[in-house]
């Protein structure tokens, strides 16, 4: 590699050159240019294995794909379950298929769309309403019979067919070869695996070939997803029996089985094409991306494709493991999101209407006859030189720590086609996405992190987006009065009554809204300069909106305060004004998104100075920080297969853990960081199926591994700054799409000196505590000088939020009592007043003052709001105490599940009533037996009706 030469730099001696200025720029220019040129011609899919993660919880699937295209053409080796949910999983031994849909890493299955299957059988048809799979007509495989690589998979099936597979974006290409002398049949199945709404299918002859055209609407996560194709054979089919219900005649066909003449040939191939617009759609992705019958040059070009997007990152030493790791990691960033238009444009919206896109000029191309028959994609690539696509699969609430981060400094045009995404969802659907899929909405996650992506971008400067467009999208998106946003809103935080996953979702709000603040206060800057060259009333205007509003968002960015609790030092869920007792902070619960308090009470990451304070100062935070690491505590609680690779209680193997190592350089202890950063990239990635500790999520798990490899990550999107953290490699390459590289270079780097000793940026020692994105795109030298132990001399380090927000103050009581009840108030931080009220009105600073703890003997609505030293006042915070109207007393001779324990032993006759969502801690929970309890009703009573309130969930 270092002794490549590139011609052209011989041939650029110029007899006409102007001065050394001249000269030395087109050298400069040159370099980068031979630099790139470098980069672009290694294979780095030799270092990617796509069987990582197909093992274990990684869910991802082995199959063809081309970078963030439609088709995933994967075999399917399992009908359902968790760790069945990208369809394969490699401790299986059987192949039912090969569909053109698949998920990489998720943690619910849905796709499997459109599965064909050869066969060396005539398969039984199906009586009834059974399902062709219910024949069985899947065959066994042995791993040692298959190989994968970038945009391409083969397997060779027990009854000795070769099926190989390919692709390009929306057309998945298959080539089998039938033993010699064998029948040759290929099933198509609609109804695999998914739940079918509807279907159909038919074969039709054009242009003198035989097709297969249809489609399948399904239910899975996705609720109503359509999927059309029209498919091709390099061979006419002899016979075709279509599948449809005995019992009804005119039903849609479920299913076709192909015959094929063995006398005629032992290859097949077929291409299939999709579309989520219409069969037409798919016709034309086909007619446009794969007008041929060259199999090999297809998958030559998906390696092509492949190469181009890896050689983004190049790579220098390590261990031939650790670069297959880092290049198999990469790849897994650049399967989702996935383009989700036809090449005219066309794409399904939000609104379940067909939306053209700006910028699509394409014309249907010329139909080519003949196997091979080659079309250039130059016309392609032309007709959308301008274009921006519309994408699918955005698995936000993962994909935001470090997913999107990564493709602001490698891939900024997708970044702006994403956002453009976003704003096309909003403006047809009503908001932003959370975790979108196929054009559908699911609400799997949490948060609005969309907002991220988009302030991200913004604040590092990335164009090709309507700024103001997403910012009142994100706006709109904060404000809707869902998903527990209404409480919040009202009071601060979200309590356990108020909705489920209380504690994450008040925390990951709050750093939402800080990513809108930055989006504000950027808007009001532009809004600025723009008066200073035009001064006109509706651009101040503008400006005093974004103002108030950045100032409104920066509040609500504090409101992580009102859950945290000094006294244990962990942010806690909340009930009816006070915190939710028994707490353990290793107990997985209702009001966590797939983690505990652990985990959660470090979510801070845009006010980590804050939270430091909250813990009670530097030396504090880094004993909690090295208690998370270390202790011996045991998850509990709600089973989560989700919380994996724990290092104490730090869980690597899902999202919300992963900035948490970083932390410790915000108390000048590098050390511990580079320490467990280090030890997470050794431990929980590997090459082998198994080598992924959790779920992908859609390129997060291996996106962490990306960054951190470099010597970075970036722990608050929206910020401009990233974390250092220890590289894992003598020299990394960043190539930009500006032209420019970034070189990360490790002197001394070896299995000891893994932590850094100093740092310099361009040939000068780095005086600050982070990196800036603009180093990063502006181009240069990181180096590190590695060594066995670490300099902990921080440099300078930015601000935390300071704003006039008081934290709620927490009521505590009894929530319903016979007699009377006592009622305490406190605050968060001492020396500060709290004035309330029983009757249920607001309180003021002309409201009784609390001193000390009060009773009540009716019932009562308590109010406060806490006051400090300057006045400022905190939202008012609530409370309800409820006499009970009866003496009774109950035995339960059924126990009741700790995750759903309502209001203790007295729940079924206390009077309080539970509401719709089963996971907001009212209900009292009970399965796997009959119900019994015994009610003490204390005299002789008469009884007139018997009532209760009963919520049975079904997943």
């Amino acid at each position: 590699m270092r002794n490549y030469s590139c011609p052209h730099a011989v041939r650029s001696s110029d007899p006409y050159r102007t001065g050394r200025l001249l000269t030395l720029a087109v050298l400069t220019l040159l370099t980068a240019y031979c630099s790139l040129l470098t980069a672009q011609t290694r294979d780095y899919t030799r270092w990617v294995n796509p069987f990582i993660g197909t093992g274990g919880h990684g869910h991802t699937f082995p199959g063809a794909t081309m970078p963030f295209g439609m088709v995933q053409l994967s075999p399917d080796t399992r009908i359902d379950n968790w760790d069945g949910s990208s369809g394969y999983h490699y401790s299986d031994d059987i192949i039912y298929g090969f569909s053109h849909t698949h998920l990489s890493g998720t943690g619910i299955p849905d796709g499997s769309d459109i599965l064909f299957m050869p066969t060396t059988v005539e398969p039984k048809m199906p009586e009834g309403g059974r399902s062709i799979t219910d024949g069985r007509y899947h065959q066994k495989f042995s791993h040692a019979n298959e190989r994968a690589e970038p945009g391409y998979y083969t397997v060779k099936l027990d009854d000795n067919i070769l099926v190989e597979l390919t692709g390009t974006e929306r057309v998945g290409f298959h080539r089998y070869r039938f033993p010699t002398g064998s029948m040759q049949r290929v099933i198509i199945d609609l109804e695999w695996r998914d739940r079918a709404l509807n279907y159909w299918l038919n074969s039709i002859s054009r242009n003198g070939n035989l097709q297969v055209e249809g489609y399948r609407t399904s239910s899975s996560w996705a609720k109503n997803q359509r999927v059309y194709f029209v498919a091709e054979f390099s061979r006419p089919f002899g016979s075709i029996k279509l599948g449809r219900d005995r019992v009804d005649p005119n039903a849609e066909t479920r299913y076709a089985v192909l015959g094929f003449d063995e006398r005629s040939g032992e290859e097949l191939l077929v291409k299939v094409a999709i579309s989520y617009v219409s069969i037409e759609g798919a016709r034309k992705n086909l007619e446009t991306e794969l007008p041929h019958w060259d199999f090999d040059k297809v998958r030559a070009d998906a390696k092509a494709a492949w190469n181009k997007e890896l050689s983004k990152i190049e790579v220098t030493g390590g261990t031939e493991d650790q670069r297959t790791v880092f290049y198999t990691a990469l790849y897994h960033t650049m399967i989702h999101p996935n383009v989700f238009n036809d090449v005219d444009g066309r794409y399904l919206g939000h609104d379940r209407k067909i939306h053209q896109l700006p910028g699509y000029t394409l014309q249907k191309p010329a139909r080519q006859q003949g196997r091979n028959a080659q079309r250039s994609s130059k016309a392609l690539a032309d007709a959308r030189a301008s274009a921006s696509d519309h994408y699918t699969v955005f698995s936000l609430w993962d994909t935001f720590r470090a997913a999107h981060p990564l493709y602001t400094i490698i891939d900024q045009r997708r970044t702006v086609d994403y956002i453009n995404s976003f704003i096309r969802i909003y403006e047809q659907g009503g908001r932003l996405p959370v975790w979108e899929l196929w054009g559908e909405e699911t609400d799997t996650m949490i948060g609005y992190h969309s907002v991220s992506v988009i302030a991200d971008a913004m604040a590092k400067g990335i164009k090709g987006f309507d700024y103001e467009k997403a910012y009142a999208a994100a706006k709109h998106s904060a404000n809707l009065d869902h998903h527990g946003l209404a409480a919040y809103k009202r009071r601060g935080y979200i309590s356990g009554e108020d909705d489920n996953e209380s504690v994450s979702k008040t925390l990951e709000y709050a750093y939402n809204d800080w990513c809108i603040s930055l989006m504000a206060e950027l808007l009001q800057g532009l809004a600025v300069e723009r008066m200073k060259i035009s001064p006109d009333a509706q651009t101040q205007r503008a400006i005093d909106q974004y103002r108030a509003d950045a100032g409104n968002f920066r509040r609500r960015s504090r409101y992580f305060e009102n859950l945290f609790d000094r006294e244990t030092g962990f942010m806690r869920p909340k009930r009816n004004g006070g915190f939710i007792e028994p707490f353990a902070p290793n107990e997985v619960t209702f009001h966590f998104t797939e983690g505990n308090s652990w985990q959660y009470s470090f979510f801070v990451p845009h006010n980590v100075p804050r939270l430091i304070d909250l813990m009670g100062g530097s030396e504090k935070f880094a004993a909690k920080l090295d208690e998370l690491f270390t202790t011996e505590q045991k998850l509990t609680g709600r089973f989560q297969p989700d919380i994996t690779g724990l290092i104490g209680q730090y869980a690597h193997g899902n999202e919300p853990s992963h900035h948490i190592p970083y932390l410790y350089n915000y108390v000048d202890q590098r050390g511990k960081a580079q320490k467990y950063v280090r030890k997470v990239m050794d431990e929980f990635y590997k090459n082998a199926p198994d080598g992924l500790i959790g779920n992908e999520d859609c390129g997060q798990m291996s996106a962490w591994y990306v960054l951190s490899a470099s010597g970075f990550y970036q722990v608050a999107p929206g910020t401009l700054y990233y974390e250092f953290g220890t590289p894992l490699f003598p020299e990394i390459k960043y190539h930009l799409e500006n032209g420019r590289t970034f070189t990360i270079r490790a002197a001394g780097l070896s299995e000891k000196n893994i932590y850094v000793r100093s740092r310099s940026l361009n040939g000068k020692r780095h005086p600050l505590a982070t990196l800036s994105h603009a180093d990063i795109m502006n181009g240069g030298v990181l180096e590190f000088e590695m060594a066995e132990k670490a300099d902990d001399i921080d440099g300078f380090r930015c601000c935390k939020i300071v704003t006039n927000d008081v934290a709620v103050p927490v009521i505590n009581g009894p929530r319903t009592f016979r007699e009377k009840a006592s009622i305490s108030i406190k605050t968060i931080w001492p020396g500060m007043k709290v004035f309330y009220t029983t009757d249920g009105t607001v309180p003021s600073e002309r409201s009784k003052q609390y001193l000390a703890p009060f009773e009540v003997t009716e019932t009562a609505e308590v109010k406060a709001i806490a006051v400090d030293e300057k006045g400022n006042r905190s939202l008012p915070v609530e409370a309800r105490f409820q006499k009970r109207t009866n003496d009774w007393t109950v035995k339960l001779n059924s126990e009741y599940n700790h995750q759903y324990p309502g209001n203790g032993e007295d729940t079924i006759i206390d009077g309080l009533r539970g509401n719709a969502n089963f996971a907001a801690g009212e209900w009292q929970g009970f399965w796997g037996r009959p119900f019994e309890a015994v009610i003490d009703l204390k005299r002789p009573t008469r009884i007139n009706r018997v009532g209760g309130s009963f919520l049975q969930t079904v997943r």
